[in-house]
């Protein structure tokens, strides 16, 4: 269930340089700009947690986006799961399993994504289908889809891959349904420093 964060396909956008412009809270980068933000500790962590954070590049390649995700301040050697999210905090909302990042031994790790981290980024159901029951553990995979209308999904989120990391690392060693397998931890990193109804990717244009 693991997606491939890094793809031979950057190397033919080898032109492409991406120069963050800074985002605060209530960001304002003019339609079309790439833009940079931070995504800061979760609510309830403590301790060296705390101190976590990561740095988002988007750059716009015209029918898709570059995302370079760094993080920093995590434990060491330790697997996450990052996800494009409909709100930052619980209860999230529709949220989309983009991919992996893997710290080293300093706790600092780096993914690179492509995919729509735009204004245009959206989740759609016009009718409930029938889908694969392929993970039934924690969280069982739904048999049928739902019925929803077009929702924006402009915020970022980072769980532990595992509850056990989670709680070596002084967090809740609660499961949650964030990774491929449905066995995730909690999350520990989002994009809560900026309104819910407005999350960072709402500014790539």
């Amino acid at each position: 269930m693991k997606k491939i964060a890094i793809f031979l396909s950057i190397l033919v956008l080898g032109g492409l340089n991406i120069k963050g412009q800074s985002v605060s809270a209530s960001p304002s980068p003019s339609p079309g700009h790439d833009i940079s933000f931070e995504m800061i500790p979760s609510a309830g962590l403590t301790g060296k947690l705390l101190r976590a954070g990561a740095h988002v590049n988007v750059h716009s390649a015209g029918v898709a986006e570059v995302m370079e995700v760094r993080v920093f301040g995590l434990p060491p050697n330790t697997d996450f799961d990052f996800f494009v999210i409909q709100k930052p905090a619980a209860k999230f909302g529709l949220s989309w399993y983009q991919g992996d990042i893997e710290t080293d031994g300093q706790g600092n790790g780096f993914a690179l994504f492509i995919g729509r981290f735009s204004i245009e980024t959206f989740v759609v159901s016009p009718g409930a289908e029938k889908a694969p029951v392929v993970f039934s553990k924690n969280f069982p995979d739904s048999a049928i889809g739902a019925v929803v209308g077009r929702i924006h999904t402009y915020h970022c989120g980072l769980w532990f891959n595992s509850p056990v990391d989670a709680k070596n690392a002084g967090a809740l060693a609660t499961v949650t349904p964030f990774n491929g397998e449905g066995n995730a931890g909690v999350q520990v990193l989002n994009t809560a420093n900026f309104p819910d109804l407005a999350g960072p990717l709402a500014f790539v244009r």
